[in-house]
């Protein structure tokens, strides 16, 4: 098959753990060729979606592990399956990028389907399943966000539309920042904050569970860093090898349905103790350090499912 990968920057990446890596890595070893390019050479000319980018070749040495061909302008609808890889935030300029890549669909296949990361971002699927998550509120109303917060007294809040860990902060009852940090928030954003209860089990990590096709593979275990309320492995964040428990396993059951039926090929949601935070469609990760921990190939059972799809 011919396989494009809409992903940032091929040089920047760290080859033993990023996700989009090994996905064209496996793509490779199958046979399929690799095109590559960044979010900002996406174009709509004339009824076609268009990329101008290069042809990939990947190999496992640091440093050296991407040879790129010319540089050249592509139609979209020519290859079989296009990935949507480039990591948030999620703006209006990614918001773009799905519609434009929307209209490939079902001639190609794009990964993740584009319409439903659009209207599925991480913090807003989990609305769908009120019993599986914490007590959350979204609001861009700071007399909204005190009623929750001496509802719950103590809780977590962070930007909506946010990733890796960045603008998440405590605030315990004690602490008398909610107003400041309302301020600074609507001062360079018009969009909402999502609030949620504390869980005080988030010091013994924070689960990745993969899932392909609506089907849970594995797990992760992320601990924060000592002092830190954060597990996210950009802020330092330290992976663990864990197994699925009855409650993972039941959340899953739950959430893998609608992900299948919305082309959600690759989902990683964040649970942490035994409730779901995050369902992550836009660029999730944790492929490397899973197979590492349990010595499977999961990205081959990625690929067996996209191929599936495509012989379908």
């Amino acid at each position: 098959m011919k396989v494009a990968f809409q992903m940032d920057p091929i040089g920047l990446v760290d080859i033993d753990a990023d996700s989009t890596f090994r996905i064209a890595e496996e793509a490779q070893a199958r046979g399929h060729s690799l095109f590559y390019y960044t979010a900002d050479h996406l174009s709509y000319r004339e009824g076609k979606i268009m990329a101008r980018g290069q042809s990939m070749t990947l190999r496992r040495e640091k440093g050296n592990h991407a040879t790129l061909g010319e540089m050249t302008d592509v139609d979209l609808s020519d290859f079989d399956v296009v990935w949507l890889r480039q990591d948030p935030p999620f703006d209006m300029f990614y918001i773009t990028t799905t519609h434009l890549l929307d209209r490939l669909t079902p001639k190609t296949l794009v990964v993740n389907d584009p319409f439903w990361v659009r209207n599925y971002p991480e913090k807003l699927l989990v609305l769908d399943f009120p019993d599986l998550t914490p007590p959350t509120a979204i609001a861009r109303d700071l007399e909204t966000l005190k009623a929750f917060r001496a509802e719950h007294h103590d809780v977590i809040v962070k930007p909506l539309y946010g990733n890796g860990g960045a603008g998440v902060f405590r605030i315990t009852p004690e602490d008398r920042n909610l107003a400041s940090l309302h301020e600074m928030f609507t001062g360079f954003s018009r969009e909402p904050l999502i609030v949620q209860k504390f869980l005080p089990a988030v010091s013994k990590g924070d689960k990745r569970v993969i899932l392909i096709d609506g089907e849970a593979v594995g797990a992760i275990n992320r601990v924060p860093a000592e002092g830190e309320t954060r597990s996210n492995m950009h802020v330092g964040g330290r992976p663990e090898k864990v197994g699925l428990t009855e409650r993972d396993l039941e959340i899953c059951a739950r959430i893998g349905p609608l992900l299948r039926e919305k082309g959600q090929v690759f989902v990683g949601i964040d649970v942490i103790g035994d409730w779901l935070t995050e369902i992550n469609v836009t660029s999730p990760t944790g492929i490397q350090e899973l197979e590492r921990f349990d010595g499977i190939n999961i990205t081959a059972k990625l690929w067996e499912a996209i191929e599936a799809r495509r012989a379908a």
